[in-house]
């Protein structure tokens, strides 16, 4: 039977893509409750790489959402003029790119250092993997970067499997969904004015 917990997780998680792909703010607390929920699952199942990674997406989250409500670049000074602008959807440039490889990379390591040395964990490297590119994705939607989507695509598939392998299949569903939700943001944002 399925914990209703997990249920809760699912819905709210689904309102936060659908919000995220429509760029609606609002998806930024539907996060926070969603990674709450959704955090008392993967403790409870062990995957302690995906429960802290879910206290860091309610920090994240909070940042994603005053970055959407700001709506400036981060080149751009603040002023009371540009205050209510959008943040615009942009790509990432190569240099981007290439710094924040590294960091994902740094991460993924470290994150694998600390499931080893602190957990019972069965899947760290793939937990710790999952962790690190989640981090990536989440920093880029909340910057509003397009490749936003190629990595939670990524992140997605890699969690389908990793759930399916827990037996949370209510979530390895969900993740199946934020797979083909990945795709349709990507279509989506690249019909936008992309900076």
């Amino acid at each position: 039977m399925t914990d209703p917990v997990e249920w809760a997780g699912f819905v709210l998680s689904l309102a936060m893509v659908y919000c995220n792909i429509r760029q609606i703010h609002w998806g930024w607390p539907l996060a926070i409750a969603s990674s709450i929920l959704y955090g008392y699952v993967f403790w409870n199942t062990q995957l302690y790489g995906q429960a802290a990674l879910q206290m860091m997406f309610i920090a994240m989250a909070a940042w994603g959402w005053r970055q959407w409500l700001r709506g400036q670049t981060l080149t751009e000074p603040s002023t009371e003029t540009n205050s209510a602008q959008a943040l615009p959807i942009s790509l990432l440039r190569r240099h981007e790119r290439l710094r924040l490889s590294g960091v994902t990379i740094l991460v993924w390591v470290l994150c694998t250092w600390v499931l080893e040395e602190f957990s019972e964990s069965k899947v760290l490297y793939w937990d710790a993997l999952i962790t690190a590119l989640a981090l990536l994705g989440q920093y880029l939607l909340g910057r509003k970067k397009i490749e936003t989507w190629w990595v939670w695509l990524v992140v997605n598939i890699l969690t389908i499997a990793l759930m399916a392998s827990q037996d949370l299949w209510l979530t390895a569903l969900l993740y199946f969904v934020f797979a083909v939700l990945s795709v349709v943001g990507l279509k989506t944002w690249q019909k936008q004015d992309v900076h």
